[in-house]
């Protein structure tokens, strides 16, 4: 199983040499990764690889971004049936690990057909035919997803901030979809490169609180050190 460490999309550097130039800066500039046309192509070629090679392709943040949130439910003492919700799920390699841990109430979403076809290919090949997986654009949810006890989102909501098409506007449904699923209490398990913890904060401000920061790899750039990636743990008001 490959393990790439950060998704080509982080903007998370760049960024930093913004912000020690200006005193504001909480936009991205638009990028193809934050089109669904871009995810479409990019899983049609992992699902060709697939099946030509049994390559699963991306995970996305590496295997350690998995392991630090299974590490995290289990050290909570998550009951193994709760609802939980993967945003984003991609190949649906992350679902996978979490059944392997003992988890059996499990559903992953992504709007690409093409990705929920790996993701149900790849489940089918490591035998994991627990898994609930189905098309959906979390921006516009429909009822059978509701009520979540835990969200997960790692790189999804990334991926929407580089939209070329409103993002800020893309953002504000995200965290209406988010505060519609997940139940009052619930618990939400946010990813990110581009965003830093303040500014995760502060978007999801509104309805959530921040219970925890997860720790995460360092980097230094311009003689400042940071976060390679941000992992915050936030609850439902």
């Amino acid at each position: 199983m490959e393990d790439v460490g950060y998704p080509h999309g982080c903007e998370r550097q760049e960024k930093a040499v913004a912000q020690s130039q200006s005193s504001s800066n909480d936009e991205f500039q638009p990028s193809k990764l934050g089109t669904k046309e871009y995810w479409d192509h990019a899983y049609e070629r992992e699902l060709r690889s697939f099946y030509d090679s049994g390559d699963v392709g991306e995970i996305w943040f590496g295997e350690e971004s998995m392991d630090r949130i299974i590490t995290w439910l289990e050290m909570q003492k998550i009951s193994k049936d709760v609802a939980l919700l993967d945003i984003g799920t991609g190949n649906g390699v992350f679902l996978i690990e979490l059944a392997k841990s003992g988890f059996t109430n499990l559903t992953g979403i992504d709007n690409s057909s093409t990705a929920v076809e790996l993701a149900k290919a790849i489940a089918e090949k490591e035998e994991v035919m627990s898994l609930k997986l189905q098309v959906a654009d979390f921006l516009h949810p429909f009822p059978k997803l509701s009520q979540y006890d835990i969200c997960i989102d790692k790189g999804t909501f990334d991926a929407i901030s580089l939209s070329p098409d409103h993002p800020a506007e893309k953002r504000s449904l995200y965290q209406q979809s988010l505060h519609s699923v997940l139940k009052e209490g619930g618990m939400f398990l946010i990813t990110s490169c581009n965003w830093t913890k303040e500014e995760l904060v502060n978007h999801f401000s509104e309805g959530f609180e921040m219970l925890q920061e997860l720790p995460s790899p360092k980097f230094q750039f311009g003689g400042k050190i940071g976060n390679s990636v941000t992992a915050l743990v936030f609850r439902r008001k």
